[in-house]
């Protein structure tokens, strides 16, 4: 018999949503089934995924948090009397974040009432390729079946099960933004982006962080330099520890215990020394990355096909799997960026597409990105290992440049990693590949070249630009220096 809906969407994240609300506007018959399974430490969450509980918005705003507390410090260069000392209180901050989280919840469910969105709080899981079914948290089966079927889980993060007591006593990002209470001195523990950001704000408003990473920081960021001090990411820890935030280098973690204090001992190995140390801890939190949240879907059913390495979903550029009429976007799926903006956009253009007679397809090339670290690290394109493995050494010219923040200049602060890079093809008309950017707001001045970066924009139309004085965007204008044709590298994929 017929179907009963036209789209099911089986996640409320922010591609899900952007998709479900989409196919409406159409006047389609559409359902989202959205269910959140308490973290290990047995944190949960309401509808918008990721981004809006455990993620993007909690982020920033406690980033904005630890800003403040900076801007605090360089008050008093600009005539402000702020008595000493200056404490800051978890406790409010947390309940200022997480209500906040919450009327976003509230919102996002309001919006699926609008467009006369089914919004199903359960568990969903494949019976056969059209039909889904759902569970509640008090166990009660709802059956759902749909013409076309959007995957939309997204991911968790990943526990490093391989050291004893990682499970038991560590927490993720899923947990940190909804504590109640100060996680105290902290151990953000390996060093991903997100390890970088929390352990940036953790130190901005007052607390005790340590970093434990045992490679290189901001894997799959700009690398490249034959000058340590100019690769981008090494310039973002190397401001975190003149920050305050302590890194503990070429070391990793073998068990964590519980002491009678209540404090967690951990214990680690120092790859370059040789040795065995410990330490405690308030909290421990893992950063080792996400899992595609798929082992409940019962994929292998109706034969949607997974990269077994990754168990990411593959799909093809318009989205779809390897089953018709099922499709899945977000960071559930294989080889696309895991960023919020780009799954609302691919997640719209899905529905146009579906319903729309539209035949746009989402374009995943030069999307900008930033990550949140106490001086913020911006980018657009290409890194300088991608353009050289793309293009070759020979074909690529790198323009750099420090630069000093007016802002940092009363206050006196060190703006030795403010720095920037732009690269770009050395053919005539020297087409911009990609645009690095270390400092205040990177990811305001980011989204304004993004544009024209996208558009195919060129060196020498960039030098014609006016900037705005006296910005740090402004900077960007006036790179001159070139710093080198090339480098030797060894990446995959441009």
């Amino acid at each position: 018999g017929k179907n009963e809906y036209d789209l099911l969407v089986i996640g409320g994240g922010s591609g899900g949503l952007a998709c479900a609300k989409e196919a409406a506007q159409f006047g389609r018959k559409v359902a989202v089934l959205d269910y959140v399974d308490p973290s290990p430490q047995g944190t949960t969450w309401g509808l918008g995924g990721t981004c809006v509980n455990v993620g993007c918005i909690p982020k920033k705003l406690m980033h904005q948090a630890a800003l403040l507390g900076s801007a605090l410090k360089d008050a008093p260069h600009y005539g402000w009397n702020i008595a000493q000392p200056v404490h800051h209180s978890w406790s409010v901050m947390a309940q200022a974040v997480q209500n906040y989280v919450k009327s976003l919840n509230w919102g996002h469910r309001v919006q699926l009432q609008d467009k006369k969105v089914k919004y199903l709080n359960m568990k969903g899981s494949f019976s056969d390729p059209h039909t889904v079914r759902g569970v509640t948290k008090a166990g009660k089966e709802t059956i759902v079946t749909a013409d076309n079927i959007v995957i939309a889980t997204g991911g968790r993060p990943k526990y490093p099960t391989h050291i004893a007591g990682a499970l038991q006593y560590g927490i993720t990002s899923d947990d940190l933004f909804w504590l109640k209470e100060s996680p105290g001195k902290t151990l953000p523990s390996f060093i991903l982006y997100v390890s970088l950001e929390c352990a940036g704000f953790l130190t901005g408003i007052g607390l005790d962080t340590a970093v434990m990473m045992r490679s290189i920081p901001l894997r799959g960021f700009d690398q490249a330099s034959m000058d340590y001090l100019t690769q981008m990411a090494f310039l973002v820890t190397e401001h975190m520890e003149s920050y305050g935030t302590k890194f503990l280098k070429r070391c990793f973690p073998t068990k964590v215990e519980k002491l009678e204090s209540n404090r967690l001992q951990v214990t680690w190995k120092n790859t370059d020394l040789g040795t065995e140390e410990t330490d405690s801890f308030d909290t421990v939190m893992w950063a080792v990355g996400r899992a595609p949240d798929t082992k409940t879907l019962n994929l292998e059913t109706v034969g949607v096909k997974t990269n077994s390495e990754t168990g990411k979903i593959i799909v093809d550029a318009s989205e779809a799997t390897s089953v018709p009429h099922i499709y899945a976007i977000g960071d559930i799926t294989e080889g696309r960026p895991e960023l919020t903006p780009t799954a609302i956009a691919a997640g719209k253009l899905l529905a146009q597409r579906l319903f729309g007679q539209s035949s746009e397809l989402m374009d995943y090339d030069t999307v900008p990105t930033t990550v949140f670290t106490p001086l913020e690290y911006g980018c657009v394109g290409l890194s300088e290992e991608a353009a050289v493995q793309c293009h070759g050494s020979d074909n690529i010219e790198v323009f750099h440049a420090y630069y000093k923040p007016l802002e940092f200049t009363v206050a006196e602060r060190d703006a030795t990693q403010c720095y920037m890079k732009m690269v770009c093809l050395r053919e005539s008309e020297q087409r911009i590949l990609g645009l690095h950017f270390i400092g205040p707001n990177a990811g305001e001045v980011i989204q304004g070249f993004a544009l024209g970066i996208k558009c195919g924009a060129t060196y020498p139309q960039l030098m014609k630009t006016v900037g705005i004085h006296p910005t740090c965007a402004e900077e960007v204008t006036k790179l001159h220096i070139t710093k080198r044709s090339g480098l030797d590298a060894t990446v995959t994929g441009c």
